[in-house]
Order: C-alpha cells, then sequence, then structure tokens
C-alpha cells in the first residue's frame, strides 16, 4: 500500500515538528517535506508532489488562503486540509470555495488530522466538527 504523502506549511515552528512527529507515527501516512510560508509551500509542492498539504492560513509572505488558490490552479488534483485557529464562517466558506477538501482547527483531536488527510487523499471533504453547522447554514441560506 503506497503512503499517503503529505506537505505541511506552518509558520510556527514548534507546532509544525510537532505535526510532523504526530504524523510519523501514522502508518500509511509519510511527511515529505515543511515550508514556513505561503511562497514556500508553493515551491516545495512543486518540487515533492505532495498528495496532500496541510496548512495553516495565517502565514507570512503569502497566506494560506492564496496559497490554497495558487495550488489548485497549478495542481487541480492536489488535496488541500488547512489547519488553523480561526473557525469564524468567512475564513471557512473562502477556503472551501479556493478548493481545500478540508477545514481543520487547531483545537482537533489528533485523529481528526489523520482522519482528514485520509479523507482528502480519497477524494472526499472533511471539516472540524465544531464548524460544520457554519458550512451547512450557508449551504442551506444559498
Amino acid at each position: 500500500m503506497n503512503k499517503i504523502k503529505v506537505l505541511l506549511a506552518e509558520d510556527h515552528t514548534i507546532v509544525r515538528k510537532g505535526l510532523h512527529s504526530l504524523l510519523d507515527k501514522e502508518i500509511g501516512i509519510e511527511v515529505i517535506g515543511e515550508a514556513e510560508d505561503g511562497r514556500e509551500v508553493i515551491r516545495k509542492a512543486e518540487e515533492l508532489q505532495p498528495d496532500v498539504v496541510v496548512m495553516d492560513i495565517a502565514m507570512p509572505g503569502l497566506n494560506g488562503l492564496e496559497a490554497t488558490r495558487r495550488l489548485k490552479k497549478r495542481f487541480p488534483g492536489m488535496k488541500i486540509i488547512i489547519l488553523t485557529v480561526h473557525n469564524n464562517e468567512e475564513y471557512v466558506l473562502e477556503t472551501l470555495r479556493a478548493g481545500a477538501s478540508g477545514y481543520l482547527v487547531k483545537k482537533a483531536a489528533p485523529t481528526d488530522l489523520i482522519s482528514a488527510i485520509q479523507a482528502a487523499y480519497r477524494g472526499e471533504s472533511f471539516l472540524s466538527p465544531s464548524i460544520s453547522r457554519t458550512v451547512i447554514d450557508e449551504y442551506l441560506l444559498s
């Protein structure tokens, strides 16, 4: 079975290293690279061709939302999971419109991150339970 190749994009080193350590323990997932800003994640994605990018929104230089737009334009099949502290409706909807496969808040359980990566790899979407209601409400109102 092929491992899911993951690229991590997070500007806080301790968080990025912690995510790397967490994912390294998971059978079936391989972290193939790390980036600390949006420009670097685009360069690394071109070079490494990950299956899934796990990316924060608030990063210096080029934020995760714009990086998502650019990555999806260049690599339509690449899956992107947003991992962030932001749980407001605007961020959730904008990142999904930009092409993200999932949106996960950082207070989520580690197993939610694993599930989100696996779901994205299978072509499915994943939302943190705490923000699912936001997306459903927006859909029903539109």
